[in-house]
């Protein structure tokens, strides 16, 4: 019995709320009953998809796991290693929890076999890589992890709005929902929340003007 695991992120590039890597795992001979389910690259489907995909994905696959990665975790990091070296412990990390025996990767860096070798080498088994760009748009494995990494980072930011009582937005330093947030909480409050990444130049220039 192979397992094949797929692993891909959401919510790398944010300036606020959390990073999530997704792993799904499945039998090598039923990949297939993903390709019936319809899952692709999660950016291209709408929330309310997302939300049905992700339930079907957790009962066909034989196991998943999915890391949240806090915008404070994040900060601590930065301070040590590169976001890309976050990304690889961060995958090796959710491999580690499932143990499959091959895993394809959405790779997290300019250079895919670099970063397939780097996740290895960080995993505390024996595992075969793939890492491709894109790969989340080639293997349906792949798809799987985007949707459930994408739909439980929309919860989180929706449960972070809740909680501090504003919208925020997706959390990219693009977003005009999300650029408002900042400028608004910066200018009560002199200072930022737990939730937004004070490492991000985004948040960086606000703090210094």
């Amino acid at each position: 019995m192979v397992l094949i695991a797929g692993v891909d992120e959401a919510g790398k590039g944010p300036v606020l709320g959390p990073m999530m890597v997704a792993g799904v795992v499945m039998q090598e001979d039923r990949l297939n009953e993903l390709n019936k389910l319809g899952v692709k690259d999660s950016k291209v489907l709408s929330a309310t998809r997302r939300n049905y995909l992700s339930a079907k994905i957790k009962e066909l696959a034989d196991s998943y796991y999915i890391l949240e990665v806090s915008a404070r975790q994040i900060d601590e990091f930065r301070k040590i290693i590169t976001m890309n070296q976050i990304m690889v412990l961060s995958h090796a990390n959710v491999l580690d929890q499932l143990k499959p025996n091959i895993a394809y990767l959405d790779a997290a860096d300019v250079k895919e076999d670099r970063f397939g070798e780097n996740v290895k080498m960080k995993c505390c088994f024996s595992i075969d890589v793939v890492a491709k760009h894109k790969a989340d748009t080639k293997y349906p494995i792949v798809s799987a992890a985007s949707i459930l990494a994408k739909s439980h980072r929309d919860r989180a930011m929706r449960d972070l709005e809740k909680n501090i009582g504003v919208p925020l937005g997706s959390g990219y330093p693009s977003d005009p929902v999300t650029k408002r947030f900042l400028a608004d909480w910066i200018k009560e409050n002199k200072t930022f929340p737990e939730i937004v990444r004070h490492s991000w130049k985004t948040t960086e220039n606000l703090l210094n003007l």
